[in-house]
């Protein structure tokens, strides 16, 4: 059974529209981890738009099961993270424009600048994910890279999905999740562990969740939404529940 990693930035998106101190975003993994997640996600953006570098800091000594910080590769963000010692680290692209992770890390066209940033995380005892289309030249490019582990973009499936009315036998629903368990297949042989994510709901994530050698989802968005009306620690046991039965 794939673990659950719960992304708490949109509790710390809610809080900066007011420049406040609430919902406190290290609060929410606290809920989030009662409610069964196995590791907290939180992104730090270059502009900071949600999460702040002191929940960061606030976040490491208090969650108890682990701390997943994704972030660019740059040189400012790589010292952070050798500093505050999370986890794990997962490298995305990132900017300034976008509303989301629009696409996967091009590992392949980055080759040295990743090497060195994942040599350095290294260095200090973080390991690194890299988020990536799933595309073989991707998968084996991060394995180049040094990467430990592989977090397959899911964004085309669900957008697939979302198109085809959750219809599984439409051929794009297809066509797109077997791009993802080609690739998540790809990242186990060449070392790597197979992790998920993007876009990930309610209604998409169990043909996911099932993907033989699947590690770790990251599900961030649905989950805040849901718990807009839920509370967030039952929004996160009710995806729980749908991963583990998935994986039956």
């Amino acid at each position: 059974m794939a673990n659950l990693g719960v992304n708490v930035d949109h509790v710390a998106t809610l809080r900066q529209a007011r420049r406040g101190v609430e919902p406190d975003p290290v609060r929410a993994a606290h809920e989030a981890e009662i409610g069964g997640a196995d590791c907290i996600t939180v992104h730090l953006r270059e502009d900071r738009r949600h999460i702040q570098d002191g929940d960061l800091e606030r976040l490491k000594p208090l969650v108890i099961t682990k701390v997943n910080l994704e972030m660019a590769a740059t040189d400012e963000m790589v010292a952070i993270a050798r500093r505050i010692g999370p986890d794990m680290v997962t490298l995305v692209p990132e900017g300034r424009a976008e509303v989301t992770t629009e696409g996967g890390l091009p590992a392949a066209q980055r080759m040295s600048a990743l090497r060195d940033a994942v040599a350095r995380l290294l260095d200090a005892g973080v390991p690194a994910s890299a988020f990536i289309d799933p595309d073989p030249a991707q998968v084996d490019a991060a394995a180049e890279a040094g990467f430990t582990a592989c977090e397959i973009h899911t964004g085309p499936y669900a957008h697939a999905f979302r198109a085809a009315a959750g219809d599984l036998r439409d051929a794009r629903v297809d066509r797109e999740l077997a791009r993802v368990r080609e690739a998540g297949a790809r990242a186990a042989d060449r070392g790597m562990r197979f992790n998920a994510g993007h876009a990930l709901n309610y209604h998409n994530v169990a043909p996911i969740a099932a993907l033989p050698g699947l590690w770790e989802l990251h599900i961030g968005h649905s989950i805040v939404a849901r718990a807009v009306y839920a509370g967030l620690r039952g929004a996160v046991a009710e995806m729980k529940r749908i991963i583990t039965e998935a994986a039956r």
